[in-house]
């Protein structure tokens, strides 16, 4: 009882990150009016900061003209300050569950996706002249210091062409030099755009930019400009500024939870840099949900001649970060599906994911391909599983032979070694074979839980009493009175369901040690996954729960499969030395 409680007081510590649907309207509510009355809807800036280690908000230019490019996927509206990006909002995806309205990337942002950053007179106050629009293009045009000529133009893929991405845009920016004198070389900044937080209770954890040279990936979280105070007083460190993470920029990328806004330059950039947001001034600084994150490509543009030109040139996708979407862009890519940040598990993430989809493919509902893609990993490792099995079986019925040889060669570990592999082999025991599936499993079980981590695909997938896979199946909450030391207490079913799972199977697996204090730990193995995935998306508890009861399936024939006879233990007689004793076999 008491390690349930303990567990259940653990698990809500962490329950801030995914808070429950009631939790989220409560608190919404209760900050919007004053977050309302301090935010400009989706529109920021970068004043001076007087040192402040962020940018705070600013109204948006009064009189902005708008105008949109869609297809069946996104509404991209463009602005004609800065000639850039407004925002884009995904009509495939609800801002909310259950609402109608979609999900808006860039609602609230530093300045319009790739907009100049930093440099006075080019710049998101910069105002463009729209000079050509269609159903698929926009064309901005703006002259710069009255020597160069910045011509802007967009292009959306449309949804019947089935070489392009419906969320990308092919983005081409001309500079053309219209005196006859040389321009300066300068350094050039493009916006990617700002990741917020999901909601009033969201810490932000997700938030991150990211950069790849081409052969390897940096990703910097938000966390890495935040004040830390270490560990008793150890490793504190000050807010900063920002992080310039150098080139080349073969991508580069700012994305919360599920959604992403990727710049593939034709010609690498020179270096990234990453900023934090403060999106709501009514929150104290020291609020982390306050925060959102925002980064800039920096572009080395070389001198122009006299009435020459030069271009940047490249892709822009703002959209989910769904695997084989990004994977599959082959006409543009430059490895983009590393975004998902899979890390070591990015081969088992990857799998995964392609098999559920799949699965999903044709049974239409998410749950069901989790479901399906555990069992096709079950199978596919079964003849693996069902030797180690055995293995475990028989070094369980050997374990009083052990504890023989170990008392017998107790002063002679050399001799003892060998006696116990010369038992091993005896009794066909293979010491390392009950390790083997573990060892298998758990890539696949981190791989599960990074992959769950950013797959859009989850997010407010419904199965049975779940009505959002990527979060906790919660069904009831506890309020403060009830519990005034825990506080809200969030009823989570699938976590539950696992614990009892992991119980069952642990009795039912042989347990070769004779150690007690791994048995006493191992007692407490289906509370610690509770704990890990109590909070966690249910998906992951689904996925945990239906491997654990295929293993009790499984272990239940092995232990009624027949296997071969084990020589007795040594007889101790007093005085004498041990022998084997050879069971007689019936008739």
């Amino acid at each position: 009882m008491a390690a349930a409680l303990a567990t259940l007081f653990l698990s809500q510590r962490y329950a801030r990150q995914n808070p429950s649907p009631a939790a989220i309207r409560h608190e919404v509510a209760k900050q919007e009016a004053v977050a309302a009355t301090d935010v400009a809807p989706g529109h920021l800036t970068e004043p001076d900061t007087d040192g402040a280690a962020f940018i705070t908000t600013h109204d948006d230019h009064a009189g902005a003209e708008i105008v949109t490019l869609e297809n069946s996927f996104i509404q991209v509206r463009f602005t004609d300050f800065g000639g850039a990006v407004r925002d884009v909002a995904f009509k495939k995806y609800p801002a909310a569950l259950g609402a109608p309205d979609p999900f808006i990337f860039n609602q609230l942002h530093a300045d319009p996706i790739l907009a100049f950053v930093g440099i006075p007179g080019l710049d998101r106050g910069t105002r463009f002249r729209l000079v050509a629009k269609t159903s698929t293009e926009v064309v901005y045009r703006a002259v710069f210091d009255g020597q160069l000529e910045v011509t802007r133009r967009y292009v959306l893929s449309p949804d019947a062409v089935t070489t392009t991405d419906p969320y990308r845009l092919r983005v081409e920016t001309q500079f053309r030099n219209l005196g006859t004198q040389a321009s300066r070389p300068m350094r050039v900044a493009l916006a990617l755009g700002t990741a917020a937080p999901a909601n009033a209770l969201d810490l932000g954890i997700d938030l991150t930019t990211g950069v790849s040279n081409g052969d390897s990936q940096t990703f910097i979280r938000r966390s890495s400009l935040e004040a830390g105070n270490g560990i008793m007083g150890i490793g504190a460190s000050d807010a900063k500024a920002l992080i310039a993470t150098p080139g080349p920029v073969a991508w580069a990328t700012v994305k919360d939870k599920f959604f992403a806004s990727i710049l593939t330059p034709d010609v690498p950039a020179a270096a990234l840099v990453t900023r934090r947001v403060k999106l709501l001034t009514a929150l104290p600084d020291e609020d982390r949900k306050a925060y959102g994150l925002t980064g800039t490509v920096e572009f080395d543009l070389k001198a122009i001649p006299g009435h020459g030109e030069t271009t940047l040139d490249g892709q822009l996708y703002v959209g989910p970060k769904e695997y084989h979407r990004l994977s599959n862009a082959d006409v543009f890519k430059r490895d983009e599906d590393r975004i998902m940040d899979y890390g070591w598990f990015r081969l088992p993430a990857a799998i995964l994911l392609t098999l559920m989809t799949w699965m999903h493919g044709w049974t239409l509902n998410w749950g069901v391909a989790i479901i399906l893609t555990t069992l096709s990993l079950k199978f596919a490792f079964l003849p693996l599983t069902l030797s180690a099995s055995r293995s475990a079986k028989r070094m369980q019925k050997i374990q009083p032979e052990l504890k023989a040889l170990r008392e017998k060669y107790k002063d002679n570990p050399q001799k003892q070694q060998t006696a116990t592999m010369e038992l091993f082999k005896k009794n066909k025991v293979n010491p390392m074979g009950g390790c083997l599936p573990v060892l298998i499993t758990i890539p696949f079980f981190f791989g599960f839980y990074r992959m769950l981590a950013s797959a859009a695909e989850l997010r407010f997938a419904p199965f049975l009493w779940a009505h959002n896979l990527s979060a906790p199946d919660t069904v009831a909450s506890i309020g403060h009175d009830t519990l005034p030391l825990i506080g809200t207490l969030n009823i989570n079913i699938l976590p539950v369901l696992l614990c009892a799972t992991v119980f069952a199977q642990m009795r039912l697996t042989p347990q070769p040690t004779v150690d007690n204090a791994q048995a006493r730990m191992m007692k407490f193995m289906p509370f610690l996954f509770m704990v890990f995935c109590y909070n966690y998306s249910c998906a992951l508890s689904l996925y945990s729960t239906v491997n654990g009861l295929f293993t009790i399936g499984q272990q239940l024939v092995i232990n009624r499969m027949k296997d071969d006879p084990v020589a007795a233990a040594p007889v101790a007689v007093a005085g004498k030395p041990t022998k084997n004793v050879t069971p007689k076999r019936k008739g």
